[in-house]
């Protein structure tokens, strides 16, 4: 039985399933992942945030790292699985016409979207904030529902208060504590396709409009978190969510921005959608049960390196088609970070699909 029949036991799919992992095996595999997803990511948020605590400012170039990295490191490769992902998911084994769907989709979403950044990059970079938002609000619910057996989320508008809680924090938290840091980067990105069209989101910076969307946003924080907390039949993983939310609210107000989203995109939110992944591959599966979670990496590298080789030679590419091309080290992160949007957009779609297989936004009784 796979992830999704654990999540969602009842479902028509899980009751004929004749999957050949069982249901304890796969639980073994999740608890292998359980350390590596909950420990890893604090541990580099706590050293990223070390020398903002310590009022040491880093150079910028060192700032940049994280996000540079991720071109190779767990950033860029944790969506070039797509195209296997959503068979697996399915518990079927991928072929060429699965695969090829999702390359059709990414082909027509991304390309469209692209298209988007040429002809409206304000309005482009506006759409990556709220895609970016949902998406690693999703991740993270994902993880709740699936890794820390979040039993409080009972209803779906639970769920999408705590998507919308997750995805603000590296979101949102940055403009309130950071504007100056985010309208550079704004700049920056729409800055490669039509420097002037950046004015049009000065309203987004504004003093009273950080200070509306930080009441509203920590007043949801607050009515979603009492809300688990009353619902919660076991407060442990309720803990783990509120522990979770404020100290990322606390990384994001006190780390620079462009380091604390590298930080985080890399061994944050790129290691959970990864840990997904393993869990809807059998051979991966079979590794983390039997306590070989390298060799579970291992396959997922392996997997991912055709379509991460593909994304960089079309960021190369993409460098040539811009009306200004990057020219500083912050200009050809802010191309990639332009690439990213494209490429995020039909991952989100391919996630979507995900969650719908694995019943994310239904409470089943499990939890």
């Amino acid at each position: 039985m796979r992830l999704n029949c654990l999540i969602a036991p009842h479902s028509r799919r899980c009751s004929e399933a004749d999957d050949t992992v069982s249901a304890a095996h796969t639980g073994t595999a999740r608890e292998t992942l359980r350390p590596l997803v909950f420990t890893l990511g604090w541990v580099a948020l706590a050293v990223a945030a070390v020398p903002a605590l310590a009022g040491i400012r880093l150079p910028v170039a060192l700032q940049y790292a994280p996000l540079v990295a991720s071109l190779l490191v767990l950033g860029l490769p944790h969506g070039a699985v797509d195209h296997l992902a959503v068979a697996r998911t399915r518990g079927r084994r991928p072929d060429r016409r699965a695969i090829a769907a999702v390359v059709s989709l990414y082909v027509a979403v991304g390309g469209a979207y692209a298209v988007g950044w040429f002809r409206a990059p304000a309005v482009a970079f506006a759409l990556f904030i709220l895609v970016t938002w949902f998406h690693w609000g999703q991740g993270d619910l994902y993880v709740l529902v699936a890794l820390a057996d979040a039993d409080y989320l009972r209803s779906r508008a639970q769920r999408v208060g705590t998507v919308f809680v997750r995805g603000g924090l590296p979101m949102l938290v940055p403009l309130l504590a950071f504007p100056e840091w985010y309208r550079r980067v704004a700049t920056t990105l729409v800055g490669r396709f039509a420097p002037g069209a950046v004015g049009v989101l000065s309203p987004a910076f504004r003093p009273d409009v950080r200070l509306g969307l930080g009441l509203v946003y920590g007043a949801v924080i607050a009515g979603t978190l009492a809300v688990g907390y009353a619902r919660a039949d076991d407060l442990g993983p309720w803990r783990l969510d509120a522990a979770e939310t404020l100290g990322l609210v606390g990384f994001f107000a006190v780390v620079p921005p462009i380091l604390a989203i590298g930080v985080y995109f890399c061994l944050w939110h790129s290691l959970r959608h990864i840990a997904r992944l393993l869990l809807v591959d059998d051979s991966a599966t079979t590794a983390l049960s039997d306590g070989m979670p390298a060799a579970a990496f291992t396959r997922f590298a392996r997997d991912a390196l055709p379509l991460t080789l593909v994304s960089l030679a079309l960021l190369g590419g993409f460098a040539l088609l811009v009306p200004n091309p990057p020219g500083t080290i912050s200009e050809w992160v802010g191309l990639y970070l332009v690439f990213i949007a494209v490429v995020t957009l039909p991952h989100v779609v391919v996630v979507t699909m995900m969650d719908r297989a694995q019943s994310i936004w239904a409470y089943t009784g499990r939890h």
